[in-house]
């Protein structure tokens, strides 16, 4: 729907004018159509930028004086979306993160669950430069492993106590909120008390939790509510990365656990989820396992299977497990990366029996996981998850977007299709194919809504005095292109992209600039 040039001016708010708008620009965007990111319908009109913020929007704003002129004739103008969790451990190497540039992200939140935070964080804020904003945290798992190593037990009252004073430190440095991992070892040996204590250091400071939860699959109404609990006792509000119900045995689950997360926004508490919307997860091969077998490392572990009771005990269990965290079948876990045979690379267990004249059947594939995980383990990609979940999920009104994505290039690898399309694919597919969103709709999802969420009150909106954080697209060609068998390729349809009033893309190139900025904790947590 295209709204009135009257509607466009008034657009023009907060002491802002079209007098106003008569000065020079730095960069200014012509003949857009305008999706604001507030869910309002789009218009015609300009963006000007001045700087790193948003100086005018409305309609034939003048072009003498400008810098930069770009003509955004039948494109999408919009703020820039806001990756809610991936990983940039690489960061430093890959300043550029190209693969989430070219999906119209602007700030990426890179919540730490099994991976290992900068140390000092405030050194990494100083000496780092990037393309994206960024939003560091305190990473629960990195904590625990430097206070505890892999041990499969509660902390002592000295350990949580410097547990906690790095969560301090931590936040005091500039992290946003405390991020867990719960679902993999180290941290899977963390009782919620645990998580609590830690949780209150980063309320103090108006902090955040975050959190890829305890369990996904058979676990799943549990762990909502522990998240829920964490959050409620420890005072701050909580998100849930990648909300999803995974294992074929628990497809439709996801209702009751939208249904819990309701019932306590109702009661107040401060709590939302984010998806990346495709049917299959990425993660270690450490998922197949119970917590016990991988205690205390690699080693350990290998003494365990050359126990044959131990062995046989481990492989019963994981026939119960196999059902509940992945598919129907072998076929239902492919290897993205097994270190010690890369041609395996891209392939199924399925494959991996087949080639070896192994029966293709879960007790054959368990075999083969033990022996994987031997020699190191892997990581995978798992086909186990319902599209019927996925959507309920995204239409949900608490629902947000991530790519749960990894810094990846197409020269090497072999990455979750997510790391390059999630959000051109929610254009794509959930707006333009399927019409399960509108447009707006799905850009305040991406834009608007986190930004608040996360208290920049500042990002977010196309609006005067706003960073300038802007997306142009072609929303009849946006599109992903990575596929589960053939992932490496950028998506398409990013036409240009501004972070912080500074071009990274231009005419879908990009530009070498690195206008990137750490995220502030705001005084106040954002609300739903």
């Amino acid at each position: 729907m295209i709204v009135s040039r009257r509607q466009a001016i008034a657009y023009i708010a907060g002491g802002w004018s079209l007098a106003s708008a008569q000065s020079s620009y730095d960069l200014l965007l012509k003949n857009g159509t305008i999706v604001d990111g507030s869910g309002t319908p789009r218009f015609r009109g300009d963006v000007a930028i001045r700087g790193d913020r948003i100086a005018a929007i409305g309609q034939n704003l003048p072009a003498a004086g400008a810098r930069h002129v770009i003509n955004a004739a039948d494109l999408i103008v919009a703020p820039g979306f806001i990756d809610n969790h991936a990983h940039l451990v690489t960061l430093e190497s890959q300043p550029f993160a190209e693969n989430f540039l070219r999906q119209g992200i602007t700030t990426i939140m890179a919540s730490l669950h099994s991976q290992d935070e900068p140390w000092p964080l405030g050194d990494y804020r100083t000496r780092v430069r990037m393309a994206p904003n960024v939003g560091l945290f305190a990473g629960h798992t990195w904590i625990r492993k430097r206070v505890m190593g892999l041990a499969n037990r509660d902390p002592s009252a000295a350990e949580l106590a410097e547990m906690r004073a790095l969560v301090d430190e931590s936040m005091r440095q500039g992290a946003l909120g405390l991020a867990t991992g719960l679902e993999y070892v180290p941290a899977n040996f963390s009782k919620t008390d645990e998580i609590i204590e830690l949780a209150r250091v980063a309320s103090k400071f108006n902090g955040y939790y975050v959190t890829h939860m305890r369990d996904e699959g058979p676990g799943l109404i549990d762990a909502v509510r522990e998240t829920l609990r964490i959050g409620e006792v420890a005072r701050l509000p909580v998100l849930i990365n990648h909300l999803k119900a995974t294992g074929a045995a628990q497809f439709g689950w996801s209702a009751q656990a939208l249904g819990l997360i309701d019932a306590a926004v109702a009661k107040g508490q401060r709590a939302a989820f984010d998806l990346y919307p495709y049917t299959a997860f990425s993660t270690y091969s450490d998922l197949m396992f119970p917590s016990w077998a991988l205690a205390d490392g690699h080693e350990a572990f290998q003494r365990r299977v050359a126990d044959p009771a131990t062995r046989a005990r481990l492989a019963a269990e994981m026939l119960h497990i196999f059902p509940q965290q992945a598919g129907s079948g072998p076929a239902s876990i492919q290897i993205r990366e097994f270190k010690p045979v890369p041609s395996l690379q891209g392939r199924t267990l399925a494959d991996f029996l087949q080639d070896k004249g192994r029966p293709q059947t879960i007790p054959e594939a368990v075999e083969a996981l033990i022996e994987f995980q031997t020699q190191g383990g892997f990581i995978g990609i798992f086909h186990a998850m319902d599209e019927a979940d996925v959507r309920r999920i995204m239409k949900h009104p608490l629902a947000m977007f991530d790519t749960d994505g990894d810094l990846v290039d197409p020269s090497s690898g072999f990455p979750h299709p997510r790391s390059y399309g999630a959000f051109p694919r929610v254009l794509a597919k959930y707006v333009r194919e399927e019409h399960l969103l509108t447009l707006e709709e799905a850009v305040r999802k991406m834009t608007s809504m986190p930004a608040k969420w996360w208290g920049q009150g500042d990002r977010g909106l196309l609006k005067p005095g706003m960073f300038a954080d802007v997306v142009v697209f072609d929303s009849e060609k946006i599109q992903d292109r990575s596929t589960y068998t053939d992932p490496n390729h950028y998506a398409t349809g990013i036409v240009h992209l501004l972070i912080n009033g500074t071009l990274v893309l231009e005419n879908g190139a990009r530009t070498g600039n690195k206008p990137g900025r750490f995220m502030e904790r705001p005084a106040r947590p954002g609300k739903n």
